[in-house]
């Protein structure tokens, strides 16, 4: 498994300085999958104590900034290279915390209002998600909120390959030049999709209430939770 880690880091440190560029080419869906996922983060505290597991260069994070100005953020992510992106990006934010660690091994001291992950725990085993679920809800405070903007696997084969088909048709248009989307293919391999139903479920399982699949874009999804 750390071998995993490793290929996992090094992949995303030597994409860092072009990560954000790209994203939006290859992301179909991306400007709902972000917004439809800020959105959903609703609180009543306008400073919230806010994590953001696998945060690379803190994209998702901007997006809750802007929306809470007054958040307390924290952004945790296995590539130093990555949260250098992120550095940069909120330059003017002196009250950041920054964590170079694999979240799901953190002994976390800190209880937040907000949970936030996107693109990142699709790295992981489904033992892993499992007890990544568990260990997020014992880091939250009451009325606090979930939310994962990620990938899944396909509930059958034949739904799966409709998922890859509309993925590859995309980013062949997007503008990327061969080499990137060569590189982009090559970090798929790094992935470990499980299907939406199972983690629904799991993080049922781990406590949480008000779960669902608040958007499907084919495998690209945004799953809330609530404690």
């Amino acid at each position: 498994m750390e071998n995993v880690r490793h290929d996992v880091k090094k992949q995303f440190n030597d994409v860092a300085q072009v990560y954000d560029k790209q994203r939006e080419k290859l992301i179909p869906c991306f400007k709902d999958f972000y917004t439809i996922a800020t959105a959903l983060a609703e609180l009543e505290n306008d400073c919230p104590k806010v994590i953001d597991l696998g945060a690379g260069t803190g994209l998702f994070s901007s997006y809750i900034l802007n929306k809470y100005p007054k958040a307390q953020l924290t952004l945790i992510d296995l590539s130093e290279g990555m949260l250098e992106i992120a550095k940069k990006r909120f330059h003017n934010h002196d009250d950041i915390k920054y964590i170079v660690s694999d979240y799901t091994k953190y002994e976390y001291q800190e209880r937040y209002d907000l949970v936030i992950s996107s693109l990142s725990i699709h790295h992981l085993t489904d033992s892993e998600k499992k007890d990544l679920y568990h260990k997020v809800y014992s880091i939250m405070n009451n009325n606090s909120i979930f939310i994962n903007a990620d990938q899944v696997l396909g509930n059958t084969d034949f739904l799966d390959s409709l998922y890859k088909s509309d993925w590859e048709n995309y980013i062949e248009h997007s503008g990327l030049d061969r080499n990137e989307i060569t590189a982009a293919r090559e970090r798929t391999k790094l992935d470990k999709m499980t299907t939406l139903e199972l983690q629904l479920k799991w993080l049922k399982d781990a406590g949480f209430s008000d779960v669902d699949c608040m958007y499907k874009y084919y495998n690209f999804v945004v799953m809330y939770a609530r404690k």
